[in-house]
């Protein structure tokens, strides 16, 4: 890299990178489904945990990869500092709210870009 040094500032958690890790899964865009989307959408708009929300939503095999995908995006949100589960509990994220998707961008204090010189 011309110019840029960068330094690792810390040690990342091991539970949130296995989280993202998982979600990074399902970040392609074949798992957005919008009629799938639409109804996670609507069920999650209370806090709900994430196998009782699929459940409501249709079939789990199906609906499981757009849970993933759309916390991926966002669009649903968890708290990825606790090992993913069936009772976690998920609601619409903040781009769900703001009514603009976009990727999840995680917060990475361990890293933390310099200029050189």
């Amino acid at each position: 890299m011309v110019g840029w040094n960068y330094r690792l500032v810390g040690v990342p958690d091991p539970i949130v990178t296995a989280n993202l890790r998982w979600l990074a899964g399902y970040r392609h865009p074949r798992h957005d489904l919008p009629d799938v989307r639409e109804v996670l959408r609507r069920v999650f708009v209370t806090p709900t945990p994430l196998m009782a929300g699929t459940a409501a939503a249709g079939d789990p095999i199906a609906v499981l990869p757009v849970l993933f995908h759309l916390l991926w995006r966002g669009v649903l949100a968890v708290d990825v500092s606790v090992p993913l589960h069936q009772d976690t509990v998920a609601r619409c994220g903040v781009s769900s709210r703001a009514g603009q998707e976009r990727l999840l961008a995680p917060n990475r204090p361990w890293s933390r870009v310099l200029p050189h010189g």
